[in-house]
């Protein structure tokens, strides 16, 4: 018996393709023969399974479950939470291994596998390593036990533990995805007053898509604070491992900004420490750790490549852009958004300013949001190739962490494939809106100079 999965839904981080369309019943089945075997091949017996609150998901779970125990591994279910509880759980509990059964800030129709083995994310080689064990069908056999554990009181018991950050009046917005639960017993225990949204998980997701990187899904929580008079507001999306943040004012908070302000209590507690941001993030987050005596550290987009990186450099603290926030100093080295947002109520306080004014003090910067090209997936890499040679042909340094950023007297712009689309992302940064014309006036003469246009690129 064998398998053969849909190649589009292998991405480089996590498995996840549309539910009828290229993901299927079959396909959790066998993610959970392949898991099996590669969690006993590394001598572990146990894997803690998790999922998210979309429509597909019990059917996705039960199916992933049945095939993990036929591999001869035993189970623990801890039901319905955000992808960060599944995290807590590989870390704490007698287990080997984790698999959430989650579609993230994806489309309703999306869902998929996010897994850690032996506290470590499974991703990139590791999940081509499992698809190649599917198709040959070489896989362990068992007969696995099925126990549930819940985990959500221990979880948020852990959140809460050492707060020490003032009481403040917050909205939050949960966005019918799967962190409302955890959020409702986490307010219970904070102190101030507090105003939720949209905490039941719903796969419908009827108010709002669960996506606080993009401004269009925060307007709710921003009328609230607005309505209510409130100090700010948080946002999480569909599993909880991305915040999002407004201040008193309305304004947006992006996943740097947020990451600046939650090292600076930490390089008090841990001087000279490193932080590390991907390349998406603005040049003011890199200079302001500097400043702070940190070390800042520029590197690749996506989870698990931020993860692993941690463990290499020994940074305490990591963010990206799209609102993963990751922990390792006090707590699992895992992206988790629930203990952002306690941490970033205790930076607050800590700094003895409100959230509006920490926003007011930042540099006023004006940047593009992600732009996503449509560029066929057999061609993305060879555009920024192609974009490299001619900018060193031309003698202009570029940083190669990821893509290209590329530093000009009026700021910076990045350009990188995509690894989770066929899609080239741009992103640019300057001073003043001139400056950035004349960045994405480079950009598209670069793009242009190999028959890409600009033109239709859409907001990510």
């Amino acid at each position: 018996m064998s398998h053969r999965f849909d190649p589009t839904i292998l991405r480089e981080y996590d498995i996840r393709g549309t539910v009828g369309a290229t993901l299927h019943e079959a396909d959790a089945v066998a993610v959970g023969r392949s898991f099996a075997t590669c969690v006993r091949a590394a001598g572990g017996t146990r894997v803690a399974v998790g999922r998210d609150g979309r429509l597909s998901s019990p059917m996705l779970e039960a199916a992933l479950v049945r095939g993990l125990t036929a591999g001869g591994v035993d189970v623990v279910r801890i039901g319905l939470g955000p992808s960060p509880m599944l995290y807590y759980a590989e870390a704490v509990m007698e287990v080997d291994a984790g698999i959430q059964v989650t579609g993230s800030h994806n489309p309703a129709d999306h869902n998929g596998f996010k897994m850690v083995l032996g506290h470590r994310s499974f991703w990139a080689d590791d999940i081509q390593h499992l698809a190649r064990l599917a198709e040959q069908g070489d896989w362990s056999e068992g007969d696995g036990t099925v126990t549930d554990a819940d985990m959500l009181d221990a979880y948020v018991g852990r959140l809460f533990a050492g707060y020490g950050g003032g009481a403040y009046r917050i909205g939050w917005d949960c966005g019918s995805g799967a962190a409302g639960p955890a959020v409702e017993r986490l307010t219970a225990l904070l102190p101030g007053e507090h105003h939720l949204l949209y905490t039941q998980p719903d796969g419908h997701f009827p108010h709002h898509h669960p996506d606080p990187s993009e401004e269009a899904n925060l307007v709710d929580l921003q009328a609230l604070v607005a309505a209510k008079g409130l100090d700010f507001g948080l946002a999480f999306d569909g599993d909880g491992d991305r915040i999002g943040a407004v201040d008193g004012k309305g304004r947006v908070l992006w996943g740097d900004q947020i990451l600046g302000l939650i090292a600076e209590p930490l390089l008090r507690e841990l001087p000279g420490a490193t932080i590390i941001a991907d390349v998406k993030a603005s040049q003011a987050l890199f200079d302001r750790i500097a400043d702070l005596g940190g070390t800042p550290c520029m590197w690749k987009t996506g989870h698990s490549a931020i993860k692993t990186k941690m463990v290499e450099t020994g940074a305490p603290l990591a963010g990206e852009m799209s609102g993963h926030i990751f922990f390792g100093h006090d707590w699992y080295g895992f992206d988790d958004a629930l203990f952002a947002a306690v941490k970033l109520i205790r930076a607050i306080h800590a700094s003895g300013r409100s959230l509006t004014q920490l926003r007011d003090a930042m540099p006023a910067l004006v940047s593009t949001p992600d732009l996503r090209i449509p560029v066929a997936e057999d061609r993305k890499l060879g555009v920024v190739a192609a974009v490299d040679a001619r900018l060193e042909r031309d003698g202009v340094a570029a940083d190669r962490t990821d893509g290209l950023r590329v530093v000009r007297p009026d700021g910076w712009w990045l350009l990188r494939a995509s690894n989770t689309q066929g899609a080239l992302t741009v992103r640019a940064e300057a001073n003043d809106e001139a400056g950035l014309a004349r960045l994405l006036a480079e950009v598209d003469a670069h793009l242009a100079a190999s028959d890409v246009n600009r033109g239709c690129a859409a907001k990510s």
